[in-house]
């Protein structure tokens, strides 16, 4: 609430502290996935020209021993790894003889080394998570309640379904419940659906079939989510515990599911969202992004660390959209030339980048003027 109120009060210790946390997050998460480029690049043997973090004019900067300029720039909504042998940041091959001729060009390669360099920044993205998630996991624990049913609302979609008080929940679709706020996971990005939930009552085990009830919530900008909601409560116990701590290799374990989860459940919001079941409007900008950074950080090292972590997935995720320009569409077209048994022509990659940049501007825009209408709202009450 927060950025609201310096929204509103025009807060400039507020809104600063915000710009802050968003830059904080977004600069180690651009640098781990550029990173993850640089590192396997060198060790295909291709030469790094420059590794920024930022676009525009360099404001600081240096050279190391193998040649490369690593640089800080002025506007930091991303970076680049630039190869030997990339025309532009975009890594958009050159065509010059040169370019074409050295042996550690990033063109030189073979194409199964060029697809490990492309696919090495969002695979870092996600080991970056299941790594700051694991560290949670270990340090402070899993917010914890048993997944004991102990309040079923009123025609709610549990009590059509069968549930009752005192019932433990063991699977909902086939997925193990552990704590009751993965109930909450498993069924949210699902309303309407029906699947079979697996409850144990008086010591039985017992199959239901359940259908979660669409329900719109507002998120603290004013805009509408439609969730799927089973409509039940746990009060926890006196003697619960509230959080669990892991062993590393446990943690481990739980931090690559919960990163799995991420991903699966921003790919299916995402296709909710193209076939119309969610709207577009919930599409963010850097206003969103910058938002929750601050929320964050106002909660808190660990609830930072973990935003940190959700949108390293994130960020992860989007880049493997197969849109030239972004490693997903670079990743297109090596396949392309897998199976062609040679590389597309200039012509056909130009006007890919082309498509590519415009479909990316189109995105960003679409996400600025949702921030744009959150923010009215929240500034005039709306």
């Amino acid at each position: 609430m927060e950025f609201l109120q310096a929204l509103q009060s025009a807060s400039f210790t507020g809104f600063l502290f915000y710009c802050m946390s968003f830059l904080a997050a977004l600069i180690v998460i651009i640098f781990v996935h550029e990173f993850g480029h640089f590192i396997v690049g060198r060790w295909c043997g291709v030469k790094v020209e420059a590794f920024s973090i930022g676009f525009g004019k360099e404001l600081f900067g240096f050279n190391d021993r193998h040649g490369t300029r690593w640089k800080f720039c002025l506007f930091q909504l991303g970076g680049y790894v630039r190869f030997e042998g990339d025309a532009n940041a975009a890594s958009m091959p050159s065509n010059t003889p040169a370019a074409q001729a050295s042996p550690t060009s990033l063109q030189a390669q073979p194409v199964w080394e060029r697809m490990a360099i492309v696919a090495a920044g969002p695979l870092a993205n996600f080991l970056f998570a299941i790594v700051i998630f694991a560290t949670g996991f270990m340090a402070i624990g899993m917010p914890y309640m048993r997944p004991i049913v102990s309040e079923v609302m009123v025609n709610s979609a549990a009590e059509k379904a069968g549930i009752k008080v005192g019932d433990h929940v063991k699977l909902i679709d086939g997925r193990t419940i552990e704590t009751f706020s993965e109930i909450q996971e498993a069924v949210f990005l699902r309303p309407g659906e029906t699947f079979p939930v697996t409850i144990e009552r008086n010591g039985q085990l017992m199959v239901l079939s359940a259908t979660p009830d669409a329900k719109e919530v507002k998120d603290n900008f004013g805009g509408k989510l439609k969730l799927g909601v089973l409509g039940v409560r746990h009060e926890p116990a006196a003697d619960e515990p509230q959080f669990r701590r892991f062993a590393p290799h446990e943690a481990v374990a739980k931090a690559t599911g919960h990163t799995w989860f991420v991903i699966s459940s921003t790919g299916k919001f995402l296709s909710k969202i193209f076939s119309g079941e969610q709207s577009v409007k919930q599409i963010g900008g850097v206003v969103s992004i910058g938002k929750g950074a601050g929320d964050a950080a106002s909660g808190g090292l660990m609830s930072f660390i973990f935003f940190v972590g959700f949108l390293s997935v994130s960020i992860g995720i989007v880049n493997l959209f197969p849109i030239p320009m972004l490693d997903g569409g670079h990743l297109v077209f090596y396949a392309i030339e897998l199976v062609r048994g040679k590389p597309l022509g200039p012509m056909a990659q130009e006007w890919g980048y082309r498509i590519g940049f415009s479909c990316v501007l189109a995105l960003m825009l679409l996400g600025l003027f949702n921030d744009a209408g959150r923010v009215v709202n929240v500034v005039f009450g709306s």
